[in-house]
């Protein structure tokens, strides 16, 4: 039997500003397989994006224990879980975070060209990306020339670079119309089906969540619940908050 990807047990994480204490992750308990596609839900300030930051190693745990392919994130320094990152890891961000003054396919090669990878290399790999999401023709352009859409594809792009087993993606079609959501979540999942790489996503958009094969809803730093679902049309889900 094959060891998750990612196992978390009794994870806690507390904030605490001044006098003010907040308890944003409670005992979180999960399991996630590799090759799965998560959407985890829930109201503002639910924890979702608390449960991606530590997950992923960006933020540390207050207590508990999360392992990622067995390897114990709270067991590594800061510069081992930022290695361990950049080189299993991929993200994709509300707010796209390009790099304005470079173009998109400099954008894309640079998290290859800092792990070493020659440029000539680099370059092809990221100009095969670029057309993989659908923007051979942004290849050259600033952030600043494209759509929103296209900036968000561009940093897909970038996240799957250095081909990581697992792809964190913290509201990818927050800032997007919906038509241009529909398209930015065509594309996650075909990537998904295509390479197997685990994805999770955290959103608020009950049509983004009901793309994903299982769905994780919190609630006051808890998991309510937790369901394996088939994967629903596009925008054709009815609002499981209702």
């Amino acid at each position: 039997m094959t060891e998750p990807i990612i196992e978390a047990r009794e994870v806690v994480k507390v904030y605490e500003t001044g006098e003010v204490t907040v308890r944003a992750l409670q005992d979180v308990k999960i399991t996630i397989e590799a090759g799965e596609m998560i959407a985890v839900m829930g109201p503002s300030s639910c924890g979702k994006t608390t449960l991606l930051n530590t997950f992923s190693g960006i933020d540390t745990i207050t207590s508990g224990d999360v392992r990622v392919a067995s390897r114990a994130l709270n067991e590594m320094s800061d510069r081992e879980r930022t290695r361990y990152r950049s080189q299993n890891m991929g993200f994709v961000f509300q707010s796209f975070n390009l790099l304005p003054v470079l173009s998109g396919v400099e954008n894309v090669e640079l998290p290859l060209l800092l792990a070493g990878v020659p440029q000539q290399e680099a370059r092809a790999r990221a100009l095969e990306l670029m057309d993989l999401v659908g923007i051979p023709d942004q290849a050259h352009k600033r952030p600043a020339e494209m759509s929103g859409g296209q900036q968000q594809r561009a940093t897909i792009a970038r996240a799957l670079a250095p081909q990581p087993a697992i792809v964190w993606a913290d509201e990818p079609t927050g800032s997007l119309d919906s038509e241009t959501s529909r398209e930015i979540m065509d594309v996650l999942c075909n990537l998904h089906e295509e390479q197997g790489q685990t994805f999770v996503l955290v959103t608020h958009d009950p049509a983004v969540g009901g793309r994903a094969t299982r769905m994780v809803r919190m609630r006051d730093g808890l998991i309510e619940s937790d369901t394996a679902q088939e994967r629903a049309a596009p925008y054709g889900l009815t609002n499981p908050d209702a």
